[in-house]
C-alpha cells in the first residue's frame, strides 16, 4: 500500500503495497544470527527436515520468546503481534514490545488494532466470492455491466472480475492518494475509482498488482449488493465471525480509536499520525490479532459462516499459471509454498505497518503477524520473512531442492541468456512515475563460474541468493528457501520472476530503447557536460578578466554562447527540481500545481534546450572556431537531446497529474 512519498515508488525493492518480503526476496538488513537461533525454554535442538517440532503453544510461544524480542530491538521497531491457529482454534496469540512506546503501553493481541494494509484485499476477495455466490457477480464478465462508468477496453479487451482479483487486468501503477495523514483529502471510493490509470498489458497475460484494481472491485461489491462498502464488511464478514474489534472505516470509529497502535518510521524516530488509505478496498482494515485468528479460522474451515465449501474452494484453488514452477495467484490469495507445502497467503504493508497472513491449508493452520514500524533500513521486511520461512523449517519441514542438476555447461549457457536489464511490471508508463522503471530496473549477471546472479533477490543473511540451476530455466535457492524461474520464446528469455514475487510481478527484458545498462551512464556524462559547461562561464570571465583579455565572438555567435550556458544551466536547475520533488512531495491533489508547472517548464527547456545547442553547434561549424569547441558543441547538443528523449520516454513532459 505504500505511496506517501513519490520516491517510495523508485527503487526496486518497492516492498511496496504487498511487500515484496516473501521467499527468495530480501527487503531490509539481514537478520542477526542471535534473532535467528532458536531460543528460549522450549528452544531445543535445531529441526531438520523431517524432524518437525511438536506445535504447542508452549512450544511456539518459547520459539517467539526467543526471535522476537531481540529482533524488535535490533531493528528499531516498536511492536508486533504474533496469532497461531490450527485445527479450528487459536493455538497462541502474543504481544511483543509498544502499542504506544511514549506510554509504555504493551501490545495486547486481544485490544491492540494494527493496520494489516494489503491483507486487507482479503476481506475485498470474500465479498466479492459471497457476491458470486449470490450470482451477482460472474467472474468473466466485462466489469462494465457492474459500474456506473465505463472501463475502455485495452485491445478490444474487457476487464473481469477474474482478472482483478489475479491482478492481471493490465493497469500501470497508480499513486495518488494511496496513503495520506490528513482526513480533508478523503474522497468517497466512487470518486477515486472514476480517476482510471492507464491499462499497458494485455488482460490476462501480465500480472502487475494494482491496489485500484482492488478498489474497483469493491465498489462493483458496494454496487451489486446495494451497501457501503464498510457497510457490507460489517455485516456480511465481521458479524457473522464475531469481529467486534475490526473496521475498515477512516478515520477511527470512537470505540476503536484508544486501543489504535501507534505507527513508526523508526521507533527512535518517534511516533507518527494515523494513516489513511485513499482506495479503502485495497488496504484500510484496522483489526486486532485475535479478529484475525477467527478469520484465518473461517478460510481455514473452508470459508464456514462465509461462504458455502465449493466457493471457498474455487477461491483458495484456482492459480494462475503465468510462470511454471513458481508460487501462483489464487483468486485473491497467492501462494507462499514452503518445504514441499501449500501455503496460501497475503502480505501488507503501510507506510508504517507490515503485516503478513499465511494458510497451511492442507494442515489446517494459520500463521499471522503484524508489525506497527518499519525499522532501519527497513529491518521488518526481512524480520517478517524469517518468522514465516524459520516457524516452517521447525514445525513443518521438508525438502524443497530437487535432486536433479542442468549439466554445468548448459547451466552457464542457461545464465548468460538471463543476463541484462529488466523491467517490473509494476510500473507506470503515462506519467512521471514511470521514471522508476529506469531508476528500478534489474540488473542480472554471471559470475566467473557462471553463476546466475541476481542482486535483487538476497539470503537472510544480506547476501545474493545461490541459485543452482534443477531443471532447464528454473533454479532453486541453495541456501535458502524459493525458486526462480523464466519464460524462453524462440530462444530467448523474455521474461522471469522469482518466489515472493511471481503471483503479482514479473520482470520483462527491458528494450534497448530505455535500457539502464547505457541510459544510466550516458545521463550522468550528459549531466556532467552541462555541469562544465555551466561553470565554464564565471570560470572563462574570470580568466580574461585576469588577463585582460575580451571575448571576440560577434553579435549573433556571443548571443548563442550565452544562449547555452543559460540553457544549460535552467536544465540542471530543472533536474534539481524534479530530483527534490521526488524526495519530498506526496501523491496529494495539493501537489499538482507545482507537477504541472515542473511539466510545462521541461516541455519549454528541454525543447529550447535542444533548439539553442543546435543553433550554436550551426554556428561554431559556420565560423570554423577548432575541432575543440566543435566537438564540445556537438557533446553539448547530444546531451540535450538525451535529457530530452528522458523526459519524453519515462513521464516528465507527459502533461498530466493522474498518477
Amino acid at each position: 500500500m505504500r505511496s506517501i512519498k513519490l520516491l517510495a515508488l523508485l527503487p526496486f525493492v518497492l516492498l511496496f503495497g504487498i511487500g515484496a518480503a516473501g521467499q527468495g526476496v530480501a527487503t531490509g538488513p539481514a537478520v542477526p544470527k542471535e534473532a535467528q537461533a532458536d531460543a528460549g525454554a522450549a528452544a531445543a535442538a535445531p529441526t531438520l527436515p523431517g524432524a518437525a517440532a511438536a506445535l504447542t503453544k508452549a512450544d511456539v510461544d518459547g520459539w517467539l520468546d526467543g526471535f522476537l524480542p531481540f529482533a524488535l530491538e535490533r531493528g528499531d521497531l516498536a511492536g508486533a503481534v504474533v496469532v497461531v491457529v490450527k485445527d479450528g482454534q487459536v493455538l497462541t496469540q502474543r504481544g511483543f514490545g509498544y502499542a504506544d512506546a511514549a506510554r509504555r503501553t504493551p501490545v495486547d493481541p486481544a485490544r491492540t488494532l494494527f493496520r494489516p494494509g494489503s491483507v486487507s484485499k482479503l476481506f475485498t476477495w470474500t465479498a466479492v466470492m459471497q457476491e458470486v455466490e449470490a450470482g451477482r457477480i460472474d467472474l468473466d464478465k466485462d466489469v462494465n455491466a457492474y459500474l456506473d462508468f465505463r472501463i475502455p477496453p485495452y485491445r478490444g479487451k474487457p476487464v473481469t472480475m477474474r482478472q482483478l482479483m489475479t491482478h492481471t487486468a493490465g493497469f500501470e501503477e497508480h499513486g495518488k492518494r494511496t496513503i495520506f495523514e490528513d482526513p480533508k483529502f478523503a474522497i468517497s471510493l466512487g470518486d477515486y475509482v472514476k480517476v482510471q490509470p492507464r491499462r499497458i498489458y494485455a488482460p490476462g497475460t501480465t500480472p502487475s498488482y494494482s491496489n485500484y484494481g482492488t478498489a474497483l472491485a469493491g465498489y462493483i461489491v458496494e454496487r451489486t449488493a446495494k451497501m457501503p462498502f464498510d457497510d457490507y464488511v460489517e455485516q456480511r464478514i465481521f458479524r457473522p465471525l464475531g469481529m467486534a474489534q475490526s473496521t475498515f472505516r477512516q478515520p477511527l470509529p470512537a470505540a476503536l480509536a484508544p486501543a489504535m497502535a501507534t505507527g513508526y518510521r523508526q521507533l527512535s524516530a518517534g511516533p507518527s499520525k494515523f494513516e489513511i488509505v485513499g482506495p479503502g478496498p485495497a488496504g484500510a482494515l484496522s483489526a486486532t490479532g485475535a479478529d484475525m485468528a477467527k478469520f484465518m479460522i473461517a478460510h481455514l474451515n473452508e470459508g464456514a459462516g462465509l461462504m458455502q465449501p465449493a466457493t471457498a474452494r474455487m477461491m483458495h484453488d484456482t492459480p494462475l499459471t503465468l510462470l511454471p514452477s513458481l508460487n501462483r495467484m489464487e483468486l485473491g490469495f497467492f501462494e507462499t509454498n514452503i518445504n514441499g507445502r501449500q501455503v496460501i497467503a497475503h502480505l501488507g504493508d503501510t507506510q508504517l505497518f507490515h503485516t503478513a497472513l499465511h494458510l497451511f491449508t492442507t494442515e489446517k493452520i494459520g500463521l499471522y503477524m503484524s508489525f506497527n514500524a518499519t525499522g532501519e533500513q527497513a529491518s521488518v521486511g526481512a524480520v517478517r520473512r524469517a518468522l514465516f520461512e524459520k516457524f516452517a523449517d521447525r514445525y513443518l519441514p521438508g525438502t524443497e531442492m530437487p535432486a536433479t542438476r542442468v549439466e554445468a555447461k548448459t547451466a552457464a549457457a542457461h545464465a548468460r541468456m538471463m543476463a541484462g536489464s529488466w523491467l517490473n511490471s509494476r510500473r507506470s508508463e503515462s506519467n512521471f512515475y514511470a521514471l522508476a522503471s529506469l531508476i528500478g530496473q534489474v540488473t542480472v549477471s554471471v559470475d566467473a563460474k557462471g553463476n546466475l546472479v541476481v542482486p535483487a533477490a538476497r539470503d537472510l543473511n544480506g547476501k545474493p541468493a545461490k541459485w543452482v540451476e534443477t531443471a532447464p530455466f528454473v533454479w532453486h535457492n541453495a541456501n535458502g528457501h524459493g525458486r526462480l524461474a523464466a519464460q524462453v520464446v524462440d530462444g530467448r528469455v523474455v521474461r522471469w520472476s522469482v518466489d515472493g514475487l511471481s503471483p503479482f510481478m514479473v520482470f520483462d527484458r527491458a528494450p534497448a530503447s530505455k535500457s539502464a545498462a547505457w541510459l544510466k551512464p550516458a545521463l550522468c556524462v550528459a549531466l556532467g557536460v552541462l555541469l562544465i559547461t555551466l561553470l565554464q562561464w564565471p570560470v572563462s570571465a574570470l580568466v580574461r578578466r585576469h588577463y585582460k583579455a575580451p571575448l571576440t565572438l560577434g553579435r549573433t555567435a556571443l548571443r548563442a554562447y550565452r544562449g547555452v550556458r543559460v540553457a544549460a544551466g535552467l536544465v540542471l536547475a530543472l533536474v534539481t527540481a524534479w530530483v527534490v520533488s521526488l524526495l519530498t512531495l506526496k501523491a496529494l491533489p495539493s501537489f499538482d500545481p507545482w507537477l504541472w508547472s515542473l511539466q510545462i517548464a521541461g516541455a519549454v527547456i528541454f525543447v529550447g534546450g535542444v533548439l539553442v545547442a543546435a543553433w550554436n553547434l550551426r554556428l561554431v561549424r559556420r565560423e570554423r572556431r577548432g575541432w575543440f569547441r566543435t566537438l564540445w558543441a556537438a557533446l553539448l547538443l547530444l546531451a540535450m537531446l538525451l535529457l530530452l528523449y528522458t523526459a519524453w520516454s519515462f513521464g516528465l513532459i507527459a502533461m498530466t497529474v493522474n498518477y
